[in-house]
């Protein structure tokens, strides 16, 4: 019989009597690590409704400031995943790729493209907008007749007759995770590795794929504020992949600038028809590139990383992929015209343009306060429950190190007429707060900063 004393109060447990939540809140807030079978239990109860949402946010928020050592991480990941239904494919050829998120970030429907014209098969169940970054579902949802509530039947047999499908999180694929989730977005517990390994590892395990290619992202756009913490972060993702026998790569990427130029659920998805018609940023086509490259050289279908971004680059030039792209999008129930005519994808009107007030050269950009600005716009929520306005957005005209010159355009704001109060706030806090343009010339970090490779 065990004896744990929490600020004074003594519990006294034994293997047939587990804590209250509100004893397991009193135990994690002194730092106490949680059993795997109380932390089990607490997430089948929440699951099942018997933990209110306001008891879950306080325990959120214990987690994110005490941390949970490795054996917690495990056991929370395990309760999630095992929470729901577990799919399964088979071959080393099926692999998914996930991004731990930032602003501009929109690889996914670039890459997946890519691997499909190398015959890599790409299972991928996404999740919506966390905190200042937009989400994969919420962004491919631009485009008009795009169902991403398939049923699993349906979402399988996708995956093994055309290579590929997309959906979002059902209350059957790790349903705790989608609980958590939604409210970790509104309680400012986003940026913590135990969540997010779990998070991430919970939905990707359970989705049936092989193998894993993981971009973590570090810096102000990012949840993970610096390399040492995305580092620390990307060993936890490709560790519990291991440790469940799959095999992963981690690209470590810098979000101190916005990925692309377009920031915005329609906007991202018209730049990234450019890309795959050779046509689109330079930083998101070569990340884009690199991303697919992993995933078809861990699929055995190129002969080394090399060979599988040259593939890339070709199946880009020859317009394969553009092709292959508008085949998910039909066999998904999308309007396949939007892709010929993006710009008839449903973008907001009124135009703001926000100068340059001085000369010199770029020196940063705050852009999580981008992904800030549109949720003011309404393009991101407040609350879980919150619509999103898929129309409004930016597109940025310089990045990091550019020389500029007083009157040079540095974004323009896409919105509505009746936020023209709104959007005036937002252009003079662009100019002051969110461009910072200085005399001394700089650098761009190099995107790629480090890829951490774990096989079995």
């Amino acid at each position: 019989m065990d004896v744990i004393v929490v600020e004074g109060i003594k519990f006294i447990m034994s293997e047939k009597k587990s804590l209250s939540i509100y004893q397991l809140l009193e135990k994690k807030k002194q730092g106490i690590p949680l059993s795997s079978q109380e932390i089990k239990d607490t997430i089948n109860s929440y699951t099942a409704g018997k933990i209110p949402d306001y008891q879950m946010s306080a325990l959120l928020m214990a987690i994110y400031f005490q941390g949970m050592d490795q054996n917690e991480t495990a056991a929370l990941t395990d309760s999630m995943l095992q929470s729901g239904k577990i799919l399964s494919f088979k071959g080393k050829d099926v692999i998914d790729k996930h991004s731990t998120g930032g602003i501009g970030d929109k690889a996914s429907f670039i890459l997946a493209p890519l691997a499909l014209c190398a015959g890599v098969k790409v299972p991928m169940i996404a999740g919506r907008g966390l905190g200042h970054t937009g989400g994969t579902i919420d962004k491919v949802e631009a485009i008009t007749g795009f169902d991403v509530n398939l049923s699993l039947k349906k979402f399988t047999s996708l995956v093994e007759k055309k290579g590929f499908a997309l959906i979002g999180q059902t209350p059957k694929i790790a349903p705790a995770d989608r609980l958590l989730y939604a409210l970790r977005d509104v309680t400012a517990t986003v940026d913590s590795i135990p969540l997010i390994t779990a998070s991430i590892m919970s939905k990707k395990l359970a989705e049936g794929a092989n193998g894993y290619v993981f971009d973590v992202k570090y810096g102000d756009g990012a949840f993970m504020p610096d390399l040492k913490s995305a580092k620390a972060l990307a060993q936890s993702l490709t560790q519990t992949a291991k440790r469940f026998n799959k095999n992963s790569v981690a690209l470590i990427t810098n979000m101190y600038e916005p990925l692309g130029d377009a920031i915005g659920h329609s906007l991202e998805i018209q730049e990234c028809i450019a890309v795959l018609q050779g046509q689109g940023p330079k930083d998101v086509t070569e990340l884009s590139v690199k991303l697919a490259a992993h995933m078809i050289h861990l699929a055995g279908k190129a002969s080394s990383l090399a060979v599988a971004q040259k593939m890339c680059r070709q199946f880009i030039q020859s317009g394969e992929a553009l092709s292959q792209f508008k085949k998910i999008i039909k066999a998904q129930g999308g309007d396949t015209r939007l892709i010929d005519k993006p710009n008839k994808l449903q973008v907001a009107k009124e135009v703001t343009i926000v100068k340059a007030t001085k000369n010199g050269h770029l020196q940063k950009i705050a852009s999580k306060e981008i992904g800030h600005k549109l949720i003011e716009l309404g393009g991101g929520r407040h609350k879980k429950s919150d619509p999103i306005d898929l129309s409004v957005g930016f597109i940025v005209h310089k990045k990091i190190g550019a020389l500029i010159k007083k009157g040079d355009p540095l974004i323009t704001i896409y919105h509505h007429k009746n936020q023209a109060k709104l959007v005036k706030q937002i252009k003079s806090e662009m100019q002051k707060d969110i461009f910072f343009i200085g005399n001394k010339k700089c650098q761009p970090k190099k995107l790629v900063q480090t890829t951490m490779r774990c096989l079995c």
